[in-house]
């Protein structure tokens, strides 16, 4: 088996709109969440949400990107940029069938779907549909795109697992690799789902934090007075390459992939199993492949989205899969800034985790006043600062509607 390492990184997100601001941000414990400003949110039970800040795509895609993509697809090609370019990587001189893209999203074209519909709706049911409705709204369109924009001919698909789909689309990048199919991959998730149909459809679930009257406090993991998630949108990109490949062209390591794995809970199709079955078998199976004991890891990125049930079980299930030992973990839930991401949360968190080694600094839980007593008092959870702490391994934990459970696990290099 190769080893995989990440050399580059990339991000857009409603706390940054690069990777060092995401961090900058991350550690200084700033919310990206406020009120809705893409449709009037006035009559939806949630008014807010984790929006991206100063993005215009026309200062970043060339006409021809915009026109022919969703706005997931835009999110995408802006992280993928940057994480090319902070790889160093000189494409043209590797063969392109070496480099692929794997990437992640639960939801694809949302937008350009539910305009289509209403347009068609709106002008008397008349066939008149956009010539790139189809390839805008789906939800491959991001590998594909990013593939055309650089020249990428290798492996490509978009891995599809809801919430779960980041990382999904991480392990199998990293899978690829370890089996010499591919040089280089790139690989993350993008989300736009901050559209009238995706909110409504969530509150109709009572999904969402109905916090409107103070939405930067409104993700609050863990805490006894949580009501839900906060919907965020953006993309991660992560550089993947094989060690001795990125070794040779003297590129930048920023963490290597240890460990990864997926489990299904196989018992509700939007409830985590209460027990986190599934999520224990998860985080043990990457460890055994990481051939790392629990105590050997410093950082847990965690799913923790705000809500009553899913908050509960993953800590019932990291007490489980770690076997009650946190001597050298401490734990924090990024989404409590950046809101949820769906199918791009695991790579943005993949990236804070990867800037937790760099830096031997644990981003804070923010907004978590007084910790649910359900969950054991032996968790070392990391709230209201960030605080210094020796991080050689850190693993990331991502579930999604459908039972889905993936685990990655980074470390130093």
């Amino acid at each position: 088996m190769k080893r995989v390492v990440i050399t580059g990184l990339g991000a857009l997100t409603p706390i940054g709109n690069s990777v060092d601001e995401l961090w900058k941000s991350a550690i200084s414990g700033k919310s990206g969440v406020s009120k809705i400003t893409k449709f009037d949110p006035s009559l939806f039970k949630t008014t807010f949400a984790g929006e991206l800040k100063d993005f215009t795509p026309e200062k970043h895609l060339v006409r021809n990107e915009i026109k022919r993509s969703d706005r997931f697809t835009q999110y995408a090609l802006y992280s993928a940029t940057e994480a090319i370019d902070d790889s160093g990587l000189d494409i043209k001189t590797l063969s392109p069938f070496d480099i692929g893209v794997i990437w992640g999203s639960g939801q694809g074209g949302m937008q350009t779907f539910e305009n289509e519909v209403m347009n068609y709706t709106l002008e008397g049911k008349q066939p008149r549909f956009n010539p790139f409705f189809i390839p805008k709204m789906l939800v491959n369109m991001a590998s594909g795109m990013i593939a055309m924009k650089f020249g990428l001919m290798g492996i490509n698909y978009t891995a599809v697992s809801a919430c779960a789909s980041s990382n999904s689309a991480i392990m199998d990048a990293f899978n690829y690799i370890r089996l010499n199919k591919a040089k280089v991959m790139i690989t993350g998730g993008s989300e736009a789902p901050i559209t009238e149909a995706s909110i409504g459809g969530f509150n109709a679930m009572k999904a969402l934090s109905t916090r409107n009257n103070d939405p930067q406090q409104a993700s609050r993991p863990f805490d006894v007075d949580r009501d839900g998630f906060v919907m965020g949108e953006g993309a991660g990109t992560l550089v993947l390459e094989e060690y001795e490949h990125a070794k040779k062209r003297g590129a930048k390591i920023y963490a290597e992939i240890v460990g990864a794995a997926m489990t299904d809970d196989a018992y509700h199709i939007s409830t985590t199993h209460p027990e986190g079955i599934g999520a224990i078998k998860a985080m043990e199976l990457a460890m055994e492949e990481a051939k790392l004991n629990p105590e050997e890891v410093n950082y847990l990125n965690a799913h923790a989205t705000s809500t009553n049930v899913g908050d509960l079980s993953e800590m019932k299930a990291v007490e489980k899969a770690f076997k009650n030992n946190f001597n050298n973990l401490k734990i924090s839930a990024t989404k409590s800034m950046t809101g949820h991401l769906m199918g791009a949360a695991g790579a943005i968190e993949a990236i804070l985790s990867i800037k937790a080694i760099e830096n031997n600094i644990i981003p804070p839980t923010i907004n978590t006043v007084k910790i649910d007593s359900e969950i054991p008092k032996s968790m070392p959870i990391v709230i209201k600062d960030a605080v210094e702490s020796k991080v050689n391994v850190a693993m990331s934990n991502t579930f999604g509607f459908g039972g889905h459970n993936a685990t990655v696990i980074f470390k130093g290099i």
